[in-house]
């Protein structure tokens, strides 16, 4: 059984695939937090914003195969010219994506990415792999399409991570998780500017913003 948060039809908004259309499939469950506040002080992963907690969320559910899964998702691609692409997220996505589910999901005619913490071996058949390290946790990835880190981790310092191979290296600004996103986020803009000057100083890695969030879409 698959079980999803939420899937739904949007513009990716970081890295690489900036701005291109694809269906967003938030599958439940992480291995370095439970997603649970009072979790958050002893997670792996202490400042993620994301709700991945159960299966309420728009379009989520439970399901049975990786055919059914892989119909739901195709349900939510418009009837339109463009080539299908879903972007499996989390939490962490590799808790349940499987070949069964990469199968299927192809033969429904997708290109399928994938965000991960990097920390579970990815099997074969990702079309786009992306690997986003967090501090305490060992990456066992050592290879894929794009890296993209938080930043500013202070036990996870860029340099750390380039002994990973990859097409493309971003820096995301890091958020509060306790600010909401429609407000002022001060912590995120410092962020920012450390981040900038950080490429601009390592020319290596390229800043990558939060697009959705900037134009208010899912």
């Amino acid at each position: 059984m698959y079980r999803v948060k939420e899937a739904f039809y949007t513009l990716q908004g970081e890295g690489a695939q900036a701005g291109r259309a694809a269906v967003f499939c938030r599958f439940s469950k992480c291995n370095l937090w439970t997603g649970r506040e009072k979790d958050r002080a002893n997670a792996v992963c202490d400042f993620c914003d994301t709700d991945f907690v159960g299966t309420d969320g728009q379009n989520g559910g439970r399901f049975d195969t990786a055919e059914t899964l892989a119909a739901h998702i195709r349900s939510l691609w418009p009837d339109a010219p463009g080539a299908p692409y879903v972007v499996c997220t989390g939490g962490e996505p590799l808790l349940q994506l499987d070949r069964p589910l990469i199968d299927a999901l192809h033969a429904a005619g997708f290109e399928i990415g994938v965000e991960t913490n990097g920390t579970l071996a990815a099997p074969e058949g990702i079309d786009w792999l992306c690997v986003s390290p967090k501090a305490n946790a060992e990456v066992v990835i050592t290879e894929c399409d794009e890296l993209k880190l938080v930043y500013p981790q202070p036990l996870a310092p860029p340099e750390r991570f380039l002994g990973i191979r990859a097409h493309h290296y971003f820096l995301s600004p890091m958020a509060s998780p306790s600010i909401p996103e429609q407000n002022a986020d001060p912590v995120k803009q410092s962020n920012t500017r450390k981040a900038t000057e950080y490429c601009l100083a390592h020319p290596q890695w390229r800043l990558t913003l939060q697009m959705h969030k900037i134009l208010g879409i899912d």
